[in-house]
C-alpha cells in the first residue's frame, strides 16, 4: 500500500491510466476480431470494410500510447495481408 502522498497521488494515475487504456485495448481488439471474423467467412466487401474501421482505431491506441507505434503497424499490415489474401483467391 501506498505511504506518502505522493505514492497515493501515483496510484489514483495509474488506475485511472490503467482503465483508459483497458477500454482502447479492447475497443482495438474487437475491430481486429471483426476483420478476421470476415476474412475467415470468406467475405471480400465486410472484410474491406471492417479493415477500414479497423485501421484508425489500431492508429488511435498506438498514439494514445497504449501500444507501441511498431506494433501497430505489424498488426495493420498483418490485417491487410489477410484481406488481400482472400482478394486474390476469388
Amino acid at each position: 500500500m501506498a505511504n506518502h502522498k505522493s505514492a497515493e497521488k501515483r496510484n489514483r494515475q495509474s488506475q485511472d491510466r490503467r482503465l483508459r487504456n483497458r477500454v482502447n485495448k479492447s475497443q482495438m481488439k474487437n475491430a481486429i476480431r471483426k476483420v478476421n471474423d470476415a476474412v475467415d467467412a470468406g467475405s471480400q466487401e465486410q472484410a474491406k470494410e471492417a479493415l477500414l474501421k479497423a485501421i484508425p482505431v489500431i492508429a488511435k491506441t498506438a498514439s494514445k500510447g497504449t501500444i507501441h507505434k511498431k506494433t501497430a503497424s505489424r498488426k495493420i499490415s498483418r490485417l491487410a495481408k489477410s484481406v488481400n489474401k482472400i482478394e486474390s483467391a476469388a
